[in-house]
């Protein structure tokens, strides 16, 4: 299995498959609208629109696992997308650990080891994948997204 089998649904309840990725790098975060964390949002975009075109793709998944998101999916995008300028695709309120946890967190948490465990621990972990569909790296909820920059131009092949 790739992380190209896993089908995800966007906030509008449609689904595709992440296959519609391949060749591309991802780098792919559990949010939460209500978080304090949740100005992180704003780098993600500046990341998003700065290297979209060179081949990143943003994928916002909310989560209330931590009971800091909105009640709908549409909702939390709308919020994302008026208070921070989100333009990246927003998908359904999933959970990220647990017996329900979403099939693509399994799979991001089975190919990347976090700190203290697999489990997520808080909104805003970030995973980075390569264009190959590999998980190249884990980063925790307080590591800014700018913070990360090298690490996606490396896989985008900028460095």
């Amino acid at each position: 299995m790739s992380i190209y089998d896993i089908n995800v649904t966007l906030e509008d309840g449609s689904e595709y498959s992440l296959e519609k990725y391949k060749g591309k790098a991802l780098l792919i975060v559990n949010t939460a609208t209500k978080c304090g964390l949740a100005p992180q949002f704003e780098e993600l975009e500046q990341l998003y629109t700065s290297y979209r075109d060179m081949g990143l793709e943003v994928l916002g998944f909310p989560s209330n696992q931590f009971k800091q998101e909105m009640s709908s999916a549409l909702d939390a995008a709308e919020a994302c997308r008026l208070t921070y300028g989100v333009t990246f695709p927003m998908h359904e309120i999933i959970k990220v650990n647990g017996k329900e946890e979403h099939p693509l967190y399994d799979y991001l948490k089975t190919h990347s080891k976090g700190f203290l465990g697999n489990n997520i621990k808080w909104n805003f972990t970030k995973f980075l994948v390569n264009r190959e569909g590999e998980v190249v790296a884990r980063f925790g909820p307080t590591d800014k997204p700018k913070s990360i920059e090298s690490d996606i131009k490396k896989v985008l092949n900028l460095q």
